[in-house]
């Protein structure tokens, strides 16, 4: 969500309608710097508001909420679905209050389900958790067995020694305990099998040739932050700053390698992890699922120790956020969920900049230096205008030396099109981060804000000792800048987006789709301007993004980047006379019934998946043309379900009619293509059809690898099926 709430947005558009005209009229042409102060008096009815809002979306930490959670987590274990149990004892340590003994029955638990999916190494420090939290001391025999035998599976015999000897020291001192002295015979026996196994090594496996692909050679521009040295910074009215390639450039080729100057995690859709309504959310969201900070997945979170929303893949990373950034973000969660990922991030981008660096931007920004809007190198014809190291200091954004880093100097120069906003939507923005700094006053945080204060290691905010209603001029200056951030972001906002398995994931053929994961601003990537044709592919790892060439760029072209899918159907006879409501309606109905084909699949009926879907199918061509991207989808979806029933011609034919629709819309190079060719592999390699497997393989690695750079794991699933087949008997490859 990159706006706020509906309600909010219908509240501020009430408010908006009943101004005076004459007071629309001044905020809608206001300056940044006076629309906060205009807004900073209309705000004040409105705060309670949108603070009773933010109650919907509560980010504390609920001890009950824990304990149901844990509950709901053991029954999960019983059942031996530990993935699920795994999500539920994290969300039940991240409810829990810091340092309570119960948060280490939280860790103790969740380690039992890291054991049984193989995570020894993450089951350790789990176990190394619930100790340091005051695990009971009735109870350690069972985490001292358990860590034994991860340690015995990790062949680390004589740490598994060593714990062992303590275990049999605790058990003799508690009778009690005897239970436990069968197992430990079985991981006595063990030991001996794997002492045995060391005294034996088995023989190091060959590593198959031709899997790890070249290192890429890399040279990096001197004057472009994170850019390839095949590039230049360019300038003119009408494109503004825009990359250009100074010399030839081949597809795969990598031109842009930028970590994010700031990102947000969003909350995403929710993925349910068990059946039926509860009193707490039982589902996964995105939220659950990745680090908070660096968006590495997460397998066994760390909460933070303030509320019960952000989570860490360690504690590093947990420290790291806090000091930076969340020691002033986690009174404010809940707001800031309410508010939209685009406030979020607004928020988090002068946190990272730092006051005194937001300040003197902020400040010259009013000083009339034309540069932020119709800077004078703008008129100039491109042939006239600097590139970057030829004398760049023009170009906004760039420091006084010329160049252009990934800075905040550089992101406070992308323009907010402060005129072309609709003048509601302004108003929308100014109220909503003018709240958003009334209640970092309120907390106690404006210390933290201004960086006056040591962001020591989970304290608490000091008591606010301002008491009037009126937003200090340090923190007007905090909002304005915000305000410029969220305007920006409406052009500027780089969503960073993971490959995402549909399903279980356990089938032969993997379906994926990229999700949107976090929202971020990436100050050199938003130098590439937009086309519904562009010659680059942007790929994510973690925060980190990397642009490369999806064809060949001459010497002197512009280097595009597509925003967004920007699709019309090809079929000109989808011109008709039916109403726009009434297409649109009939477009619904039919997305539902889909939905509803693939919730049979879930729950393994394939033939009355298949019943419904060619139902669907049916209803389509009534109103669509067989070019339209649904007509694909319906095709890609009756594949995936002849796939779960092996029936595997049946599934290659209805996916190659869904890769020639999305051929039509997105290019035969595009990645969209690729992921389909990937899934079309997967289908032949099971079907056993050699050859045509091994050429579509070829096709989907040429693609992909374009996209999303050799050493990618499709990359390496792809040449391993490749390698698998070619060495089947010669009789068989010629037979197929």
């Amino acid at each position: 969500m990159a706006l706020p709430v509906a309600e909010w947005q219908g509240r501020t558009a009430r408010l908006w309608a009943a101004l005076e005209p004459a007071l629309r009229e001044r905020l809608a042409e206001a300056s940044l710097h006076d629309a906060v102060r205009l807004g900073c008096d209309l705000e004040q009815e409105e705060e309670a508001a949108l603070v009773q809002l933010s109650l919907q979306a509560p980010t504390d930490k609920k001890p009950e909420a824990a304990s149901w959670y844990r509950e709901q987590g053991n029954r999960e274990f019983k059942q031996g679905r530990y993935q699920a149990a795994l999500r539920l004892y994290s969300k039940a340590a991240a409810h829990e209050l810091p340092g309570s003994p119960e948060v280490s029955v939280c860790f103790a638990n969740r380690s039992a389900a890291l054991l049984h999916l193989g995570h020894f190494e993450v089951c350790l420090e789990d176990i190394a958790r619930a100790e340091s939290y005051g695990y009971p001391d009735r109870l350690l025999p069972k985490i001292l067995l358990r860590k034994a035998e991860c340690l015995l599976c990790l062949e680390r015999l004589q740490d598994a020694q060593d714990i062992l000897r303590v275990l049999e020291n605790k058990i003799s001192l508690d009778g009690v305990m005897t239970a436990h002295l069968t197992r430990l015979k079985k991981l006595s026996e063990l030991k001996v099998k794997l002492g045995e196994k060391e005294r034996c090594p088995e023989p190091a496996q060959e590593a198959h040739g031709g899997i790890q692909g070249e290192p890429e050679i890399w040279e990096e521009n001197s004057s472009i932050s994170g850019a390839s040295s095949s590039l230049s910074l360019s300038f003119d009215a009408e494109r503004g700053r825009h990359l250009v390639a100074s010399q030839d450039i081949v597809p795969g080729q990598s031109l842009v390698k930028e970590e994010a100057f700031v990102s947000v995690l969003c909350p995403g859709e929710s993925l349910p992890v068990q059946d039926g309504d509860t009193t707490w959310d039982t589902r996964a969201t995105s939220a659950d699922l990745y680090c908070h900070r660096c968006l590495r997945e997460l397998l066994a979170s760390v909460p933070c120790q303030g509320c019960s929303y952000a989570q860490y893949c360690s504690q590093d990373c947990a420290d790291m956020a806090w000091q930076q950034y969340h020691r002033t973000e986690c009174p404010l969660g809940a707001l800031l969920l309410t508010l939209g990922v685009f406030c979020h991030v607004a928020l988090r981008t002068v946190l990272l900049a730092g006051f005194a660096e937001v300040s003197r931007l902020v400040a010259w920004s009013h000083h009339g230096d034309k540069n932020l809007q119709n800077p004078e190198a703008r008129c100039k014809p491109l042939s006239e205008a600097p590139a970057a190291g030829a004398g760049s200091r023009g170009i906004p954004g760039c420091g006084s030396n010329g160049q252009y880093q990934s800075s905040y100097q550089a992101l406070f120069h992308l323009l907010p099109h402060t005129e072309q906003h609709n003048p509601e939507h302004k108003f929308l923005c100014t109220l909503s981060v003018i709240t958003v700094c009334k209640q970092l006053q309120a907390a106690g945080l404006e210390a933290a804000v201004l960086n006056q204060e040591s962001s020591q290691q989970w304290s608490k905010p000091k008591t606010c000792e301002k008491t009037s209603d009126e937003l200090s001029p340090e923190l007007k200056t905090v909002a304005e800048a915000m305000l410029r951030h969220v305007l920006q972001l409406q052009c500027n906002a780089q969503a960073i987006t993971v490959m995402q398995e549909l399903g279980p994931g356990d089938g032969a053929v993997v379906d994926k789709k990229p999700v949107r994961l976090a929202t971020a601003f990436f100050p050199v990537l938003s130098l590439l301007n937009h086309s519904c044709c562009p010659n680059t592919s942007v790929s994510f790892s973690g925060t980190a993004a990397t642009v490369r060439a999806s064809q060949p760029i001459s010497s002197g072209q512009e280097v595009l980047h597509c925003y967004g899918d920007t699709l019309c159907c090809s079929n000109e006879a989808c011109a008709t006379s039916a109403s726009r409501d009434h297409l649109s309606g009939r477009l619904q109905d039919l997305q539902q019934q889909i939905k509803k084909a693939l919730d049979l699949l879930r729950v393994g009926k394939a033939g009355k998946a298949i019943k419904m879907l060619m139902k669907c199918q049916m209803d389509a061509r009534t109103f669509l043309s067989p070019e339209h991207l649904l007509m694909g989808e319906m095709e890609d979806h009756l594949a995936q379900v002849y796939a779960t029933l092996g029936k595997w011609q049946e599934a290659a034919t209805h996916l190659k009619k869904s890769i020639e629709i999305v051929e039509m819309h997105h290019r035969p190079s595009s990645v969209e293509t690729g992921q389909e060719l990937f899934k079309l592999a997967q289908i032949l390699f099971n079907g056993f059809a050699v050859s045509e497997a091994l050429s579509t393989i070829q096709r989907a690695e040429g693609i992909l690898s374009v996209h999303f750079g050799p050493q990618s794991a499709q990359i390496q699933e792809l040449q391993e099926m490749k390698a698998c087949l070619s060495q089947l008997p010669r009789n068989i490859l010629q037979r197929t």
